[in-house]
């Protein structure tokens, strides 16, 4: 499967400490299948940071539910990284045809950027 780059940028409303860059497979995913996206941290002279990152998906309802690692029974949360995190989603069966997003919070250098992207499970 050829990747579609869907980068979403995020920078600070005061002083930009650093640029948190979504990719991702697209906003249709197939559900019971591997879905990769990554996450590239940068100051703003584009070098790599030090971060932390939370993966969440948030409901119809508003409720938030943990990412676990791509094939590991453990949740991504305020897991430390470099420069680049790179995993994948296996979405449910369940999540077929509803409207979720795909939170993503990055934190380096006492900033934090929170990166929603909407994905409707095929």
């Amino acid at each position: 499967m050829t990747f579609i780059a869907v980068l979403m940028s995020f920078v600070a409303l005061q002083g930009a400490s650093f640029k948190a860059t979504l990719t991702a497979a697209g906003h249709a995913p197939t559900v019971n299948a591997r879905w990769a996206y990554s996450v590239k941290v940068t100051s703003a002279a584009g070098k790599p940071l030090a971060a932390r990152i939370t993966v969440q998906t948030k409901d119809p309802l508003g409720g938030i539910h943990p990412i676990e690692f791509f094939n590991v029974k453990k949740n991504i949360v305020n897991y430390p990284f470099r420069g680049a995190f790179r995993d994948a989603i296996t979405w449910p069966p369940e999540s077929r045809g509803i409207p979720l997003t795909l939170r993503i919070t990055v934190s380096s250098g006492g900033a934090k950027r929170i990166i929603n992207y909407a994905v409707i499970p095929k």
